[in-house]
């Protein structure tokens, strides 16, 4: 099997600060001597905290309207897909700006790889608030031919940009700690970054040579989703999160989007551009990401419906498995859940999602819900059958609970899982399936693989 530098370098990047929760002790509340993040008002319309929630158990209806009606027809998913949205905003990821409207690409090189079968453009977006606002994106695409279907992924620095400046890490950021105990300062050199530091990025010629999207006739498009949010838990002396200095937040400083939300936002910017781009087949692009940036890519395809196909690898906590049937409070088969989540990494949610540490079974939603509001888009959960970090069941119980959105759609085969033989990390398999459902959704080509397998045992 073979791993591509793209491959190598993701893992570096997503990995650097996983921690383990095996284990790991956990009180089943909050510590009162946490310092709470100041709170942002927004838009958004206060719903009920968690006090004033029910235990519910189960999975809540994707097919039920808030009402308690049945949904029937178009107009009652087209209200359901709204009341989800909502719910979703307010209490998992935060709100997010409008899109901007104005984005704007300009090419700053160009240059022809692999003696000249395959191009590579380094382009710089601009847009937001008085055009404030920028993001480094770098395109490869075959030679010939197109246009093509294209895999976005925030796989790090486009060849050729220059990396920004980043804020320290957190004072116990990756120490598999409650980071609300504390505030700055940061550790100037944390592990991870002296990690980084020691790793040579790619070329755009090792890139080319090497990935399995140009390989296999795709467009591929790369960015680094810390150029959108810096993935930081460093906090300033009134409790604030010191990401929202830099990057897209100062300027939209009424919104309380979490780091997760605001990558998605990001790649959302990347598809404005994109659908404009004569090389690109705009009606086929392909999102994907590992890990943290797997989440994102999952959250993204909930929320924009320009996105063709959705191809989470790895997402764990926060992404494919449910909040209900993951985690160690109460125990859920352990591995990352909702309490784990927002103990160690609290600045990728809503601020709301917080108080139901220890208790999912008051969430008014789980994560099904982004996997519903794609479809009638395919989505296909990349899985490892030896995760350290995904709950096997709780990817079972979120595709079983998300089944009747496609269903409801007659799309019931264009939600699909693929389980590779690997622990937390993203391997050639993962590819293989993620580009073999592009080919039969987005393509058409005749697949002979099957995509709704789980392993023997889960969800018996």
């Amino acid at each position: 099997m073979r791993n591509s530098l793209v491959m190598l370098a993701a893992g570096l990047v997503a990995c650097a600060l996983s921690g383990q929760t095996a284990g790991s002790k956990i009180p089943d509340r909050p510590d009162p001597k946490e310092i709470p993040v100041p709170p942002i008002k927004t838009a958004l319309p206060e719903l009920p905290g968690v006090d004033q929630l029910p235990p519910r158990p189960q999975m809540p209806d994707v097919m039920t309207l808030d009402n308690g009606q049945r949904i029937a027809t178009a107009e009652q998913w087209a209200e359901r897909r709204a009341e989800m949205r909502r719910v979703l905003e307010y209490y998992a990821v935060g709100q997010a700006p409008p899109a901007p409207g104005n984005v704007k690409g300009a090419v700053v090189s160009s240059q022809t790889l692999l003696d000249g079968k395959v191009k590579y453009r380094l382009v710089h977006l601009s847009f937001g608030p008085n055009e404030s606002l920028s993001l480094n994106i770098g395109i490869f695409t075959p030679a010939e031919g197109g246009p093509f279907p294209a895999v976005i992924a925030p796989f790090g620095t486009p060849p050729g940009a220059t990396p920004l400046p980043k804020l320290p890490q957190g004072p116990n950021q990756g120490k598999n700690e409650d980071v609300l105990l504390v505030v700055g300062p940061g550790d100037p050199k944390p592990a991870a970054e002296a990690k980084m530091r020691a790793f040579t990025p790619p070329t755009a010629g090792q890139i080319a040579e090497n990935n399995p999207a140009l390989r296999h006739g795709y467009a591929y498009v790369i960015f680094d989703n810390n150029d959108c949010g810096e993935d930081t838990t460093l906090r300033l002396a009134d409790g604030s999160w010191a990401y929202r200095t830099t990057r897209f937040f100062p300027a939209y400083p009424n919104y309380d989007w979490g780091l997760l939300r605001a990558w998605g936002w990001g790649l959302s910017r990347i598809v404005d551009y994109l659908i404009t781009d004569p090389a690109i087949a705009g009606d086929k692009l392909i999102v994907t990401g590992f890990s943290r940036t797997g989440k994102s890519a999952l959250i993204a395809g909930a929320f924009d419906e320009r996105i063709a196909l959705v191809a989470p690898v790895a997402s764990s906590g926060g992404g494919t498995p449910a909040f209900r049937f993951s985690g160690s409070i109460p125990d859920r088969g352990g591995k990352e859940g909702l309490t784990e989540m927002v103990r160690k990494y609290p600045n990728w949610f809503s601020p709301h999602l917080h108080q139901f540490w220890g208790q999912p079974d008051k969430l008014p939603f789980d994560e099904h819900w982004f996997m519903a509001l794609v479809a009638p888009r395919p989505l296909i959960c990349l899985e490892g059958d030896h995760d350290q970090n995904v709950n096997q069941n709780g990817v079972y119980q979120s595709f079983i609970a998300a089944q009747p959105a496609f269903e409801f759609l007659h799309v019931s085969n264009r939600l699909g899982v693929n389980w590779a033989d690997r622990p937390h990390a993203l391997v050639e398999d993962d590819w293989d399936a993620m580009l073999a459902f592009a080919d039969k959704f987005l393509l058409g080509k005749p697949v002979t693989r099957t995509f709704a397998q789980f392993p023997v045992g889960v969800g018996k």
